[in-house]
């Protein structure tokens, strides 16, 4: 007697991760860069994070959102590099309902504080160019913890609806999800019900997000760049540029990475194939971690002199005291 197919409409009780179709010849190598990037993403950030907890001079308002930074890039990366490397080494592809939802969320909300911890570091660096003799008046603890919860609340109010509309869409005995974690979207595409509600919250939420952080961004850079132009020294400018070089790389590329990904999996999948954008978000999730300790270590000098004090247990630098005042002269 053939089995019977299983034509239940309610979501299984566990899901199939295919990792990254397409690329099973050259999966070692992927598996290999994967493993690497997380590596030196966790090393860039918990150094980053211990430098600045036991360097009192980088107690300031910038280096809390760079703390904060620090912290959602390990847990972004982490919530899922480790299952996705269990997959193409151990075919670890299986992950219950439970499980997906919940990796579903934290991928989703850490992308979402992620944008709103590079909007709130832009108005830090607004307030430090335009108003630097008011930075540390303006920016005080207080207002930095509620930056901080508004920046949590916000990220967990808009992803929370998320995975319970996933939970209640009709599914017919699917589980095989094309992706290498749960993303939201490549889990709807398992549903054989209506998914116009998931298409339409998912669409209008980064639009949201990303249009409300992008403005924010926006308005701060115009004020910073006006205050720019109005300084009477060429030094001047050239170091309040400087103060905002690596945040405005960050951006950058952050911004580009997740734009890409969002356009080609939603209007480009004629045009890129699926393999490709799978290996777009992946490659955004593990990259941004890895090259936001790079940027910042490479353009502090204070942090770089602290670094190089941790890898050649070097007790003082001469020009310690001078990069303490310099930075303390900039928060000020």
């Amino acid at each position: 007697m053939l089995p019977v197919p299983n034509t239940s409409l309610h979501m299984p009780s566990t899901f199939l991760l295919i990792g990254i179709p397409g690329f099973e010849n050259g999966v070692a190598w992927i598996s290999v860069v994967f493993c690497a990037l997380y590596i030196l993403a966790i090393l860039g950030n918990g150094s980053l994070l211990y430098i600045i907890k036991t360097e009192e001079s980088l107690h300031t308002p910038m280096y809390f959102f760079l703390s904060m930074l620090a912290l959602n890039d390990l847990a972004f990366c982490s919530s899922t590099v480790p299952k996705t490397l269990g997959i193409f080494w151990a075919n670890g592809g299986l992950i219950d309902s439970p499980g997906c939802l919940a990796q579903m969320f934290f991928v989703h909300c850490l992308s979402v504080i992620e944008s709103g911890i590079l909007a709130a570091m832009a108005y830090d660096r607004c307030v430090a160019v335009c108003s630097p003799l008011r930075y540390s008046s303006v920016l005080t603890y207080s207002l930095l913890q509620k930056i901080a919860l508004v920046i949590l609340l916000r990220a967990i109010a808009v992803i929370a609806p998320i995975p319970i509309l996933v939970g209640r869409l009709q599914y017919c005995g699917g589980n095989i999800v094309l992706h290498s974690y749960c993303d939201h979207m490549a889990v709807v595409n398992v549903a054989c019900g209506s998914k116009y509600v998931n298409s339409v919250y998912g669409l209008a939420m980064s639009l949201c997000v990303t249009g409300c952080d992008l403005l924010v961004i926006g308005l701060s850079y115009s004020m910073v760049l006006q205050a720019i132009f109005r300084m009477p020294t060429k030094d001047a400018r050239q170091k309040a540029v400087g103060t905002c070089s690596s945040h405005i790389s960050i951006i950058v590329v952050a911004y580009f990475c997740a734009i890409f990904s969002f356009v080609t999996y939603r209007f480009g999948q004629d045009a890129v194939p699926h393999n490709v954008h799978i290996l777009s978000s992946n490659f955004y999730i593990l990259f941004l971690p890895f090259w936001n300790p790079l940027i910042y270590g490479m353009k502090t000098k204070l942090i770089r002199q602290r670094l190089k004090r941790i890898l050649f247990y070097q007790s003082t630098f001469p020009w310690d005291r001078h990069y303490q005042l310099e930075t303390r002269a900039i928060a000020e």
